[in-house]
Formats: structure tokens, sequence, C-alpha cells
């Protein structure tokens, strides 16, 4: 099997310095780690009434990080130095193969108001690409290994389809972010890409890029959404202020994700399907516990 190991090495990702928190206990402020979906001022900036938020409800500080990739999320949950996270399915399940935290809650937002998501794959209209035979030799990007919508739910789906994604494409990039790949797509960087359907709905949105300029060639099944985590060890008053707070939250940006409609609970349990998906590519999650 492919070691969950290798996927963690794959970004190459040099932990950045963050301060140590102190006990759950004794508590002076909430580190909360961010996937970088968008660019790390970006997501920061599109978080930040929630942040602010939170910060007033809990009255102490929540402090924002926001790592070169997924997997610094991840080591930086694993070592301890965040107190919660928003990940995406997949690094949930990778994190909590690795380090003692659950999905607590998830968004839900007012332009679905569904918790979940799909892969999309793409391409320019331009190309002559209309269906997976037609990636046969085409330059392709992933957003970031443990990517569920970017990398590990297509790559399944091209399997499930009858196709080795290491022999399909003539040159394959991992991107960094689903901003980045729509726009390699966009700027013929790159032939096609996959990314999530909300991203590429709200760079269409924003006027960074035109609907109608794509392809979508392929379409997941539908995706649990990217879930915020907590330490288990947290305090579990503080756990219940997080989860009160966070639930309240309405008419506000939030990440890549839209706006609010509140979060509303989840469990480890509603990420199983991310799991069955990771063993038809034979991943061993079990190899990082």
């Amino acid at each position: 099997m492919t070691s969950i190991a290798s996927l963690l090495r794959i970004a190459g990702f040099a932990l950045l310095p963050l301060l140590t928190v102190g006990t759950a206990q004794a508590a002076e402020k909430l580190t909360i780690g961010l996937i970088p979906s968008e660019d790390s001022q970006a997501m920061i900036e599109s978080s930040q009434q929630v942040l602010d938020s939170l910060e007033k409800q809990l009255g102490m500080p929540v402090e924002p990080f926001v790592a070169t990739d997924y997997n610094g999320i991840i080591e930086a949950l694993r070592a301890g130095k965040l107190d919660v996270a928003y990940l995406g399915p997949f690094s949930y399940v990778l994190a909590a193969s690795v380090a003692d935290v659950e999905a607590f809650a998830v968004a839900e937002t007012k332009k679905t108001g569904q918790s979940a998501y799909k892969s999309l794959i793409l391409a320019r209209k331009d190309s002559g690409i209309r269906n997976l035979a037609d990636l046969k030799g085409r330059t392709f990007a992933f957003v970031d290994p443990s990517s569920t919508s970017g990398h590990l739910f297509p790559k399944a789906g091209l399997e499930q389809a009858g196709y080795d994604p290491e022999k399909l494409f003539s040159r394959v990039i991992f991107s960094g972010s689903h901003d980045a790949s729509i726009l390699a797509v966009e700027n013929n960087k790159v032939d096609a890409a996959a990314v999530a359907d909300r991203i590429l709905n709200g760079a269409v949105a924003k006027g960074v890029v035109k609907q109608d300029d794509f392809q979508v060639v392929w379409t997941s099944r539908s995706i649990p959404e990217s879930p915020m985590v907590w330490r288990k060890a947290l305090d579990p008053q503080l756990k219940q202020q997080i989860a009160a707070a966070l639930a309240s939250m309405k008419d506000v940006p939030w990440g890549d994700q839209g706006m609010l409609n509140g979060f509303q609970p989840t469990n480890d349990a509603a990420y199983d399907v991310v799991r069955d998906t990771a063993k038809v590519l034979n991943l061993d999650l079990r190899s990082m516990k």
C-alpha cells in the first residue's frame, strides 16, 4: 500500500514556528489552523469576521495560522500547536489517524443550505477536451496531495473509470491551491485541473474567471463538507463555548465557502466515505498511527 507518510513528505513542508499554547484548563488564547485552499492572506481575510466574533464570544485572543500546504496544518495539530483547525475532509482523515483530534462542526452556507460539495475536473472550452478519454497525454493540475476534491476524489474517480492517473497525463503538477489550479487552466498553463465546485463558483462570482470559459469534464459524488476539528484534550467547557459560538454565526463570510448560515454538528463517522475512497487508491491510513 502507498504509505500516508509518503503523502506527508511530498510537499516537503517545514513547519513554521508557532507559539506554544498553554494547557486546556489554562488557555490564554485559541489557535486556529486554516487550510490554504486560497492564498494565505485571502484565507485569513475571508475568515476574519468569524475569527473576530469567536474572539469576542470566548473572551480570549483567537490567533489564525495558514500553513504553506495542507500537511502543515496536520503536522501542527500532531505537535499540539493548534487548538482548532479548518480542514478538508481527507486532510481531516489523515489528521485523525496521526493526531488526537475529532471533527465537531461543518459550515452551512446561505447559498446552498447544504453541508456537502463536489469535485470537478475542468478544462478550457477551446481545449477540445470533452471527456476523460480526451485527457490522455494532456497536462494536469491537482491541488495538494492531501486535498479531498483537488486530489483524492478525482484521482479515485479516474481509476474507477478505468484510467491510470500515473500514465494518463503527460505532466502533473500540484498547484498548492484551488484558485491557482483554476487560473492555471484559464491561462493555459495546464490543460485541465481538479478543483472544488464551490471554489470555482466563488472565482466566477468575484469576476476572476468566466464560467463560459470552462468545460466540466467530470463531477464527483457529494463529498462531506470540510470540518472544523479540535484537540480532544481541549477543555470541555471551552469546547461547548466554541461550538455554541460557531453555531450562532450567520450572514458573515467563511473562508472559501461563502456566507454562513451557522455551523452544524458533525462527527468522525461522517467521513467514512472519504476513508472508503482512500481504499480505492490503496492508501494505508494505519501507517501513520
